[in-house]
């Protein structure tokens, strides 16, 4: 066990410790942070991949004092490195990828240009070994008896920890906040976009029993076909809908306990930040105006716990890197709150 006599908790962040400032080895950890350097698909906005550790530094700033899941923090937090090869791979193929969208925008037919083909195929492969890379991280650490958190990267990034996921419990739901539905079949050619996300996630795990997203104000006539075909798997609660009741009366308490009823006992979170008003991440891969206040997402999670429903694992993903730390600021704030969540979900 760590010796925490010296380790005064209200004092500034040592950056010579783990995240938020923390002395915990990775063995001492209880929960474990898999940092995922990944933005190979994006279709609008590029520096995702440097998230992890822009969050890290930002997360020297975060106060470790949390009201609601009290000394959290001694159980163990640890993120891992973020893996250099990971990146490296990320950059080569986003320049890939980045003249193949130009190239498709324009209106050109990519089985007429060999370079464009040979291109697709290896941003699919890369993605796939993405997929896999990140199922084998979080295989490991679930069998070390670890609890995970996974941080993006862009939104493609958790289907391999779904993957693993799913081989610990027979039944489990997402409840994903987004501004985007990520139902999109393969979306510009590429099969694991970060908008095909949660499609990709349901028609490849069959333990997935029910999806319910929230804050969605961003889609396609396609997503709400495959919704409206889902027979209720996919629930969707879009940003619109959510605000038009509460100018007729309801209260958030009342929406947030009909989502809720939505959800089985074992709920996986997945946070992509643009479900946030963009004022809090005006730097994230695809801002879309409208979104929520950080509280209003944590009272849904806090909630999520207080149902008795067991809380499995988390990501986190798009969070934007920019020129004064603000997004990322953010991010290592909801980072933290999301640690403590699931620890105080599952008591050691």
């Amino acid at each position: 066990m760590t010796d925490l006599s010296t380790f005064d908790p209200n004092s500034v962040g040592n950056p010579n410790n783990n995240i938020f400032g923390l002395p915990f080895s990775e063995e001492e950890s209880r929960l474990v942070i898999v940092p995922v350097p990944w933005e190979v698909t994006v279709s609008y906005s590029a520096g995702t991949a440097r998230a992890p550790e822009h969050v890290f530094k930002s997360s020297l700033q975060v106060d470790l004092y949390d009201p609601e899941v009290k000394d959290g923090w001694k159980q163990g937090f640890y993120m891992r490195p973020s893996d250099k090869k990971v990146l490296m791979k990320s950059d080569y193929l986003r320049k890939e990828a980045e003249l193949y969208i130009n190239y498709i925008a324009q209106g050109e037919v990519v089985a007429d240009n060999k370079f464009m083909c040979k291109s697709l195929k290896e941003i699919n492969e890369g993605s796939l070994f993405l997929n896999n890379w990140v199922y084998e991280q979080a295989k490991d650490l679930l069998g070390k008896g670890k609890l995970v958190g996974l941080l993006g990267g862009d939104h493609s990034t958790p289907l391999g920890y779904f993957k693993a996921i799913a081989e610990k419990y027979d039944r489990f739901g997402i409840l994903q906040i987004d501004a985007h539905c990520d139902l999109r079949k393969g979306y510009e050619g590429f099969k694991y976009s970060h908008a095909s996300i949660m499609y990709n996630a349901l028609e490849e795990i069959p333990q997935l029993t029910k999806l319910v997203q929230v804050g969605i104000r961003d889609y396609c006539e396609e997503e709400v076909d495959y919704i409206n075909a889902s027979n209720k798997r996919v629930i969707t609660y879009f940003d619109k809908d959510i605000k038009e009741r509460q100018y007729e009366g309801e209260s958030w308490k009342q929406v947030v306990d009909e989502i809720i009823s939505h959800l089985p006992g074992n709920v996986f979170i997945s946070f992509d930040i643009d479900g946030l008003d963009p004022k809090l991440c005006p730097h994230t891969g695809t801002p879309v105006q409208g979104g929520f206040e950080t509280e209003q997402v944590f009272y849904l999670f806090k909630k999520l716990l207080a149902s008795g429903r067991k809380l499995v694992g988390f990501d986190l993903n798009e969070v934007g890197v920019s020129h004064n730390e603000w997004d990322e600021n953010v991010g290592a704030r909801c980072l933290f709150r999301l640690c403590n969540l699931l620890i105080a979900s599952n008591p050691a």
